[in-house]
């Protein structure tokens, strides 16, 4: 099954990073945090993927044809152009990037795909945010209910602390609270190709109408993730997702799943 990752997007909120890069270029662990995230398929089996560009695509296409060679050592011969090539730590991976337009908007990246696609279910994902998923459980859940879609729905961390109040009296501060209650859209999808026919156009965001109507239809079933999952939106996000990093055992590495590979 091949795995769509939306990358077109400006990132406006992440401008002092985005004026010169993409955001899913902008780097996390010193890897841009696109690895990242194609790293949480490729543990489970999943390395063909689909990047939907657009805004500084080619800064997208000009790192995954010179990924290779990044990774490997090499003796280039300056008389003719001669490579031989030493080692390599390249992964097995299969990356297509497809200009899929500046303004077209998220569910329209994904229409420009339907020939990329060839009829078949797909996994969908944005490139800037990442999680300890499962992938086969949320495959096996989409699967299980028969529907055309399904969203990964997480609680975030809460940004703000909070304070119990009780008439004017303050009988509980919390610094951070924990976590929302509320389920919100995590990304990680799994569709049937009947998602594609909800989508009109280019001006169309996956998020407003098409799962709208999809889940008014009633083909939209939610996978609850209860693990760790967390975005990169603005600069603070970044810092804390490299603090993570950082500190040698990242979240979003550590899966529950008995007997999962460890890389």
């Amino acid at each position: 099954m091949r795995v769509v990752l939306l990358a077109g997007g400006l990132g406006s909120r992440l401008a002092e990073e985005t004026v010169r890069i993409p955001k899913p270029m902008v780097e996390v662990g010193q890897r841009p945090i696109m690895l990242h995230v194609m790293d949480i398929y490729s543990r489970w089996g999943f390395t063909d993927f689909i990047i939907a560009a657009g805004y500084k695509s080619m800064l997208i296409k000009q790192f995954f044809r010179d990924i290779y060679l990044m990774n490997t050592d090499f003796t280039v011969s300056l008389r003719d152009g001669a490579m031989e090539y030493a080692r390599t730590e390249t992964k097995d991976w299969r990356v297509s990037v497809v200009d899929t337009g500046e303004k077209t908007m998220t569910g329209g990246r994904l229409l420009r795909l339907k020939e990329w696609l060839k009829g078949e279910p797909f996994m969908v994902t944005y490139s800037d945010g990442v999680g300890n998923i499962d992938i086969p459980k949320v495959l096996d859940f989409h699967k299980s209910h028969g529907k055309l879609a399904t969203v990964t729905a997480v609680q975030p961390q809460a940004r703000f602390g909070s304070l119990k109040i009780e008439g004017d009296k303050v009988v509980e501060f919390a610094e951070k609270a924990q976590k929302n209650e509320a389920w919100i859209n995590g990304g990680f999808f799994v569709f049937e190709p009947g998602v594609l026919d909800y989508i009109p156009g280019d001006a169309e965001p996956l998020e407003m109408a098409p799962l709208t109507n999809i889940a008014a239809d009633g083909e939209l079933r939610a996978f609850k993730h209860h693990g760790f999952w967390h975005p990169m939106d603005t600069v603070r996000d970044r810092d804390h997702l490299n603090a993570l990093w950082d500190s040698g055992a990242p979240p979003w590495r550590q899966f529950e799943r008995p007997g999962a590979p460890r890389k």
